[in-house]
């Protein structure tokens, strides 16, 4: 797992150089969602592609960018799956975006994932990794090198908020579940990139990140393999909880399909108990 992990810290580096350094435009290709690809999206695919070939531990890997699996090593132990440039639409108006990692170990679901990662890449580089009944690590790039500044542990009770969805689309129950949060005092935290709205919530204490089911996206956004699972082992790592709209933990999901996606709110207890009454779950 360390050789992944190492691996990993390797590609922050290169994907952080292609931010800062190539073309900002849009690809002539879509993704597996039909969604126009960045030429940045493209290539920070190809640079985590590359990379794992040379991982022996790693035996596919499967991209969010990319509609099946692609198989590395067949004698490896670990499937990882990936959304290589998460929030890449907003690296022209340069705000933070990342990358997200899930480390399978024989099934592709809650049970399967033994470790997860993602890295912010802002104006400096952070990267948290998380293995199975381990506190999430905290890292920093600083000095030409990963330095470790310690394990993440979320409050009971936080301040943010970060809610995502068009609003217009989101049903009353929770329309009148965000309100209630901001009538408490909670601050408006949404940048519009997972990675770094779901960092903000960690590093600040606590606080409310929420995808919900909408009109026009009945069961979510955010997909279960890529993003969902690999933030629901470092949410519930850390002392916090992750739970789906029918209140229960995201890590028993088992998608049907690699690009499957979930509903999912991820947050200190006491705004998941709020919500869990909600809604009634």
């Amino acid at each position: 797992m360390n050789t992944i992990f190492d691996n990993i810290k390797d590609i922050a580096l290169k994907i952080d150089n292609a931010i800062k350094n190539s073309d900002l435009g849009y690809s002539q290709s879509s993704n597996s969602s039909g969604e126009d690809q960045l030429k940045l999206d493209v290539q920070s695919d190809i640079i985590i592609e590359e990379t794992f070939k040379s991982v022996a531990s790693v035996k596919a890997i499967v991209s969010e960018e990319k509609e099946g699996m692609t198989t590395l090593n067949e004698n490896g132990k670990y499937t990882v799956c990936y959304d290589p440039l998460d929030g890449s639409s907003l690296v022209d108006v340069d705000l933070s975006v990342g990358s997200i990692f899930g480390i399978y170990e024989e099934t592709l679901d809650g049970d399967g994932l033994a470790a997860s990662a993602y890295v912010v890449y802002g104006p400096r580089i952070e990267l948290v990794i998380c293995e199975r009944n381990k506190k999430p690590i905290h890292y920093r790039y600083m000095s030409g090198q990963f330095t470790k500044i310690g394990e993440i542990t979320l409050g009971d009770k936080g301040k943010l908020n970060a809610p995502g969805g068009t609003q217009q689309n989101w049903t009353p129950i929770h329309k009148n579940f965000i309100d209630s949060l901001f009538k408490e005092g909670y601050r408006l935290r949404y940048s519009g990139g997972m990675v770094p709205d779901l960092h903000q919530i960690l590093l600040k204490g606590g606080g409310l990140f929420s995808y919900p089911a909408t009109s026009d996206k009945p069961n979510g956004k955010l997909r279960q393999l890529f993003e969902v699972l690999p933030f629901a082992l470092v949410y519930e790592s850390a002392g916090g909880m992750a739970i789906n709209d029918k209140g229960e933990s995201l890590l028993r999901l088992k998608p049907s399909f690699v690009h499957d996606t979930s509903p999912c709110f991820f947050g200190s207890r006491y705004e998941i108990e709020a919500l869990r009454k909600a809604y009634g779950v």
